[in-house]
């Protein structure tokens, strides 16, 4: 009985078109870093428009790169939210953790250093 083997395509195509389109991205952020055009300081969300700008197209490679490089498109449903849920855990414990001692930070230097009696 023989087995009819399967016709397997390469994968050069799609790499290469995950190439071209980091690469662009990456240009753009390089252009807009350089140039940084007076039309986009604008203050959006306590932030300037270019950074999030930045902030968007990095969060885009890292998905591109997540979703093609690692083979997320054909993983389960649930390994695909597992990766992406503990990223968001993790950034937002990151954010806790910086606000957290950045305010303590600023109230000491605010209010001037404090001694310890033990």
């Amino acid at each position: 009985m023989a087995h009819e083997v399967g016709h397997h395509e390469s994968n050069t195509k799609r790499i290469w078109k995950v190439f071209t389109i980091l690469s662009i991205v990456t240009i753009v952020e390089v252009i807009l870093g350089i140039i940084k055009p007076e039309a986009l300081n604008a203050k959006v969300a306590f932030m300037k428009l270019l950074n999030w700008i930045f902030i968007i197209l990095t969060l885009y490679k890292a998905y591109l790169i997540t979703w093609a490089f690692m083979h997320m498109e054909g993983e389960t449903k649930g390994l695909r939210r597992s990766v992406v849920w503990t990223g968001i855990f993790l950034i937002c414990y990151l954010m806790f953790i910086l606000l957290t001692e950045g305010d303590y930070v600023f109230e000491v230097y605010k209010n001037g250093y404090k001694s310890w009696d033990f």
